[in-house]
């Protein structure tokens, strides 16, 4: 695997947001969106349902509605937005600017959000289907 660089990071990202630019967009316009697997199997609510929602509003200059829409995404693209400042600074000449070395494991902040996705997920369910 290669090593991770500020650029590599800025154009994965700008793919991300092509991609959930473009979905929100199409769900804005149109009122089709992409259902959620996990929903349909189950009739509860995955970690990342409400995410159409929020990128409309979004869109709409709605930080509120986004946020209502679901909390942890909000959160996580908030993340995602502090790093590509983070990132751009770098490409652009700045210092890199990273988190300690101890703090740097993969593994530590995938367990760490998979703990969080089904926490959120598990007390959204509980509080709306109670």
């Amino acid at each position: 695997m290669a090593a991770f660089t500020a650029a590599a990071g800025l154009k994965s990202t700008a793919a991300f947001g092509a991609i959930g630019l473009a979905l929100s967009g199409m769900y804005a316009m149109t009122g089709v969106g992409i259902p959620c697997p996990w929903r349909s199997l189950t009739h509860t609510l995955c970690p990342f349902c409400g995410s159409t929602t929020l990128g409309v509003a979004l869109l709409h200059g709605n930080l509120a509605d986004a946020w209502l829409a679901n909390p942890f995404v909000f959160m996580l693209l908030a993340g995602l937005g502090l790093a590509s400042v983070c990132w751009l600074v770098e490409v652009l000449g700045g210092p890199a600017i990273r988190l300690p070395r101890r703090l740097c494991d993969q593994r530590v902040w995938y367990a760490v959000l998979a703990v969080a996705a089904v926490a959120f997920a598990v007390g959204r369910n509980l509080v709306l289907f109670a």
